[in-house]
């Protein structure tokens, strides 16, 4: 054996600076890819979203300015609904945009005197926000003497006026905080507080 001992390679050790270099430049183009791909696909979903807040925007104000309503809260109504669906069915026999039952578009029907009136009509968008409109008119009007008619009608609208009677005694007859505190059901306060946040939102581009 040799008294000499071989020493290692230090250059099999060594780093190839080459590689290390490779290995920053595809991770940087990855990393401007997966952001140049996250861009867009926000951009796509902005833009899907606001055609869709808009896509029901011409029967709104129709059926809003027929009817003598405030667009946004039609608007509100609807997005709070179906989210600008014209096709959506409830679970309690609710048709289209603004979920009206057929009670309520028969009433309509009649007034307008619409014959041979159906609620598969309701599914139209036009028929269906006349007929949403209309209705809510009406529950504005049944609030003349409170504070914020919106409030009760809204409570109306989802909860039905038997409910309303059962909640506004009181102070809670006139004063809609007090109306709101004593609702029973929470998700009836919910549907009524994200509709008026969305209505005021709506309100700035309607106008009252």
């Amino acid at each position: 054996m040799s008294r000499f001992r071989r020493r290692p390679d230090l250059r099999l050790s060594t780093p190839d600076p080459f590689l290390g270099y490779n290995f920053r430049v595809k991770f940087r183009q990855t990393a401007v890819l997966a952001v140049f791909l996250a861009a867009l696909g926000v951009a796509a979903w902005w833009l899907y979203y606001n055609w869709r807040d808009h896509s029901q925007d011409a029967v709104i104000l129709a059926a809003a300015r027929r009817y003598n309503v405030p667009p946004a809260l039609v608007k509100a109504v609807v997005w709070r609904e179906t989210w600008f669906n014209p096709g959506a069915l409830g679970s309690h026999g609710e048709f289209g945009l603004m979920q009206v039952c057929a009670e309520p578009g028969g009433e309509w029907a009649a007034a307008e005197r619409i014959p041979s009136f159906t609620p598969e009509q309701l599914l139209d968008p036009a028929t269906n926000t006349l007929a949403g409109a209309f209705y809510l008119g009406k529950l504005l009007k049944r609030y003349p003497r409170t504070d914020n008619p919106m409030v009760y009608a809204l409570a109306d609208y989802n909860a039905g006026r038997g409910r309303v009677l059962q909640w506004n005694k009181g102070a809670a007859e006139t004063n809609s905080a007090a109306f709101l505190a004593q609702m029973t059901f929470p998700g009836v306060r919910k549907y009524i507080t994200t509709t008026l946040k969305r209505y005021e939102r709506y309100e700035p581009v309607f106008g009252k």
